[in-house]
C-alpha cells in the first residue's frame, strides 16, 4: 500500500511538470476558451450584454477589476449595462494578442486557465466608459458549465 501511495505521489508531482508547456493550438481546452471568447465578441458586436456575460461564471464571487472592483455576476452585468447603454457606445469589439495558459493541478488535471490579451472598441459614441483600447487578464475555471471567467482585470 505504501508503494502504491508513493507511486501516486510521484506521478502527481511529475505529471504537471510534463504538461506546463504552452497549450498547443489544437488543445481542446484552449479551443473551448477561444470559442467562448469568440462568442463574447459576437454578442458584444450585436449589442447583447447578457449574451456577452454568459461567459462569466454566474456567482457572487465573480470579480471584475477596472477603475473600480465589482464583485458578483449581477453587479458586473449592471455595470456593463450602465456604461454601455446603446449599440453605438458598445461599437465593435476585437481581441488581439491572446495568450492562453492552462494551469494543471498537482495531479495534472487542468481546471484553471489564465488568458491575457488586448481589446479594442471601434465605436461612434462613448458613454460612461471612455476607453477604446486596453489590456486584460482573465482567470477561467472549468466546471460543469464548461469554461467560465472568474476574474476579469481590464485596464
Amino acid at each position: 500500500m505504501r508503494r502504491l501511495l508513493l507511486a501516486l505521489a510521484v506521478l502527481c508531482v511529475a505529471l504537471p511538470i510534463a504538461t506546463q508547456a504552452p497549450a498547443s493550438p489544437d488543445n481542446p481546452d484552449r479551443k473551448a476558451i477561444e470559442a467562448a471568447m469568440a462568442t463574447q465578441v459576437a454578442a458584444w458586436n450585436h449589442a447583447d450584454i447578457p449574451g456577452f456575460m454568459q461567459v462569466y461564471e454566474n456567482s457572487a464571487d465573480t470579480t471584475f477589476i477596472g477603475a473600480h472592483v465589482a464583485k458578483g455576476f449581477t453587479p458586473i452585468l449592471e455595470r456593463y449595462k450602465a456604461n454601455y447603454s446603446t449599440a453605438e457606445q458598445m461599437g465593435a469589439l476585437t481581441f488581439t494578442n491572446l495568450d492562453v495558459r492552462l494551469l494543471p493541478s498537482t495531479c495534472g488535471k487542468v481546471e484553471f486557465a489564465v488568458v491575457t490579451g488586448n481589446f479594442h472598441l471601434e465605436r461612434t459614441a462613448k458613454g460612461a466608459a471612455t476607453k477604446d483600447d486596453g489590456t486584460f487578464s482573465l482567470v477561467w475555471r472549468k466546471g460543469a458549465q464548461g469554461w467560465k471567467i472568474l476574474l476579469d482585470h481590464t485596464s
